[in-house]
């Protein structure tokens, strides 16, 4: 076997194979997309680019990367593989402290990161891409709309004295505009295609073998998804009596119909398209239903069906949960859901296929996706009592009461998996992208994906370094068939429209990078309008939208207030959805909110995003509440369509504030007088991670701040809710010199 010979990269570590050395040196001359099948080494295609950058430029090299387990998985090879120091090669993600990150940064040639935490990084501007000489992007087909991966090319591209991108991905999808999107926000001048039928690939791929299994649905199920069809029918009859035809449409479709006529009915306050919009809802909600009966079983359906009744019984459920529940035809076919016993054949035929491949290689590693968290869970608990070493991996947020994973879980998880102490996976989608599991022998589709890329991407995780297994779990006659059959045409069309696009680019040496509108930078001696951000509101993209404005945007946790443009204006931003749910529900009182931000800031601002506003209550509970933010407490409203608009507003407050009327941003402006008490709760609540709770601890224990200024981080963590990291916090605030204090941020 032949090896890669390189200064920067270590000796007989990476193997050479032709076609990575062809990819690289495309990808060292021009601003590539890279479409790879998984197992085949776009990882190691970064790794020659790296380090021939690194080498002969000098600098930087940052690779981003959707997950933290990728992140660490990535961070991990690169160390193992590059003649590199541990300071060197570093692996960021939000749970290292911003004051930190920007220290490693310093001192590191490779960077891996989630794209989130370098966007805030340069957003609050700890960090500079000036010196980055190459930037990789992993599954970067995600590089739309407003995901980080579009502002961080755009930023790379304006400040960067040297810039080189490679983007990777197993599979862009079949949509030609969203593919076209991604090479535009990536600046890609050429791509490479590989697939495993290329010549120069065929050496390296190993045999995947695909079973299709059908199974048949049982007559109860048939008969509780009839029931359903008929509460269906009804919701179709009653959209063709508003005139909309919406029968035989794809949930894709539906859902783009229901946007087009939400956006109608906000623009013409008809109330028939409102009621249309309602009820495309149900029809949603009731598809879904059936999709469970289809293709999961009653254990999955009856979770669903409880939390729409939840839904349908809180006071801030949607209008469409509380008409399904109230509706005898459905709530017939919820009862008769309730008395069948019958279990769905997919169970019993997985739980087969998965004994049977572990009789016959007991060391064989399995990993089984499905769609749905709550059919990972029945999975596991089936597999744990064949006595099955088996774990679920799902994502990190928190659905329907029921805790996600860690990332620190996710790590920990599939190094478990990696080691054989764990023999099956039970994965939702956030297993489908990117995991180095080598030694994975069997691949379960519990249901089939209409979606291309997904269905690359699971078929990916198997035959990497040895032959392996792919199975279908198929109910015949239902969704199961249209969406295996629709990704297999979409994965065809995909390919042969890359290749057009491909043919389409720009011929070698002409530059691309022009196509880029650079935004006009300030004149360095006038300073930029500093706009505070709460750390909530980053993923929104008006942070973004007003660092392209030119502004300074400094993120943190924020005790009122979503945005700060000076010491007396401070701003509330309300989603329209967010906005009628801080109506109804007491946990979000929109009326404490906004006294509280009063109380601080004595002009504050609402700001109420987006149409529609009308939909979901009474139109008139909804102007009362206006009228009573407006005429009783005072505070100005203002309707915005879009995030882009609502950037653009604060950007004019920010400048009026800030340039013209000369003021200056205060966090803590409270103009209200309080007492001594409340005085000292208020000024050691300002220390960053203290709350009312902790600031109460703390003066209850020490009696003073001046004692509390002076106490050791000892004494400090003696205190109930204080850990070493908010002790350290303290000390730092207490004891830096000013002079020095804008090196640090707490």
């Amino acid at each position: 076997m032949e090896y890669v010979s390189h200064p920067l990269i270590k000796e007989n570590a990476i193997e050479r194979r032709a076609y990575q050395i062809a990819i690289a040196a495309t990808a060292l001359m021009r601003n590539t997309l890279v479409i790879l099948p998984t197992g085949l080494g776009k990882t190691a295609v970064a790794l020659l680019v790296i380090a021939s950058r690194l080498h002969n430029e000098g600098g930087k090299a940052l690779v981003l990367a959707p997950t933290k387990p990728l992140v660490e998985q990535h961070a991990s090879f690169f160390r193992k593989n590059l003649r590199l120091n541990s300071e060197e090669v570093i692996a960021l993600s939000g749970e290292t402290p911003p004051e930190k990150r920007a220290e490693l940064w310093e001192k590191a040639r490779l960077i891996v990161s989630t794209p989130q935490v370098v966007e805030n990084d340069v957003l609050a501007g700890r960090i500079s891409l000036k010196d980055v000489v190459h930037i990789t992007f992993d599954e970067a087909h995600r590089a739309v709309g407003e995901y980080s991966y579009v502002y961080i090319a755009e930023k790379y591209f304006e400040e960067a004295k040297k810039p080189l991108v490679l983007a990777m991905t197993a599979s862009p999808g079949s949509d030609v505009e969203r593919i076209r999107e991604v090479i535009k926000n990536l600046g890609i001048e050429e791509i490479e295609i590989r697939t495993e039928h290329d010549e120069d690939v065929k050496p390296y791929v190993f045999s995947r073998k695909i079973e299709w299994i059908k199974v048949d649905m049982p007559e109860e199920l048939k008969a509780v998804r009839q029931k359903f069809e008929e509460a269906l029918k009804l919701r179709f009859k009653k959209l063709e009596r508003l005139g909309v035809t919406a029968e035989g449409l794809s949930k894709k479709e539906l859902l783009a119909l229901q946007e087009s006529l939400q956006a109608e009915a906000a623009e013409t306050g008809d109330s028939r398209l409102f009621e249309a919009v309602s009820v495309l809802a149900e029809v949603l909600k009731i598809q879904h239903g059936m999709e469970l009966i289809e293709t999961q079983g009653l254990d999955a359906l009856k979770e669903y069906l409880k939390r729409l009744i939840r839904e349908a019984r809180s006071k801030g459920g949607s209008r469409a949960a509380k008409s399904i529940i109230g509706d005898p035809l459905f709530m017939g076919a919820v009862t008769k859901a309730a008395g069948c016993r019958a279990e769905h054949p997919k169970l019993e035929k997985l739980k087969e296929v998965v004994k049977k491949q572990l009789e016959e290689k007991p060391d064989s590693r399995i990993i089984v996706f499905t769609n749905f968290r709550d059919t990972a869970e029945v999975i596991v608990e089936e597999l744990k009592k064949e006595g099955i070493p088996v774990s679920r991996f799902v994502g990190q947020a928190k659905r329907f009461e029921k805790k996600g994973m860690s990332q620190k879980e996710q790590v920990e998880t599939l190094e478990r998996f990696r080691s054989g102490e764990i023999k099956v996976l039970v994965a939702t989608s956030v297993g489908e992208e990117g995991l180095d599991i080598p030694s994975t022998d069997l691949v379960v589709f519990y249901e089939a994906v209409p979606s291309e890329i997904r269905a690359i991407q699971r078929k990916g995780r198997t035959g990497r370094a040895r032959e392996g297994r792919i199975v279908v779990l198929i109910t015949k006659g239902t969704r199961d068939e249209a969406y295996y059959w629709a990704s297999m045409r979409k994965e065809k069309a995909m390919y042969l429209k890359l290749y057009e696009l491909k043919e389409s680019l720009k011929p070698r040496g002409q530059a691309s990078l022009e196509d880029f509108a650079k935004p006009v930078s300030l004149p360095e001696e006038i300073p930029k309008a500093v706009v505070y951000v709460d750390s909530r509101e980053s993923s929104s993209g008006i942070a973004k939208k007003l660092s392209r404005l030119g502004f300074s945007i400094k993120i943190q946790n924020l005790e009122v207030a979503d945005y700060v443009v000076s010491d007396r204006v401070a701003i509330e931003r309300k989603t329209t959805e967010d906005f009628v749910e801080s109506i109804v529900n007491k946990d979000r009182d929109i009326f404490s909110q906004l006294v509280r931000l009063k109380k601080h800031y004595p002009r504050p601002v609402l700001i109420i995003e987006g149409e529609g506003i009308y939909g979901r209550l009474n139109p008139n509970a909804i102007r009362g509440a206006i009228a009573a933010i407006a005429v009783d407490l005072g505070i100005p409203i203002v309707q915005t369509r879009s995030a882009d608009e609502t950037a653009e507003f604060i950007a004019v407050l920010a400048r009026r504030e800030q340039e013209f009327r000369k003021r200056e941003i205060v966090l803590h402006a409270g103009k209200t007088k309080k007492t001594l008490k409340e005085m000292q709760e208020y000024v050691v609540s300002a220390i960053s991670d203290i709350g009312p709770v902790i600031a109460r601890n703390l003066l209850e224990h020490f009696q003073t701040i001046e004692r509390i200024a002076t106490a050791s981080e000892e004494e400090l963590m003696k205190v109930p809710k204080i850990g070493k990291k908010t002790a350290e916090k303290i000390r730092k605030l207490m004891t830096t010199p000013y002079s020095e204090a804008e090196k640090f941020e707490l």
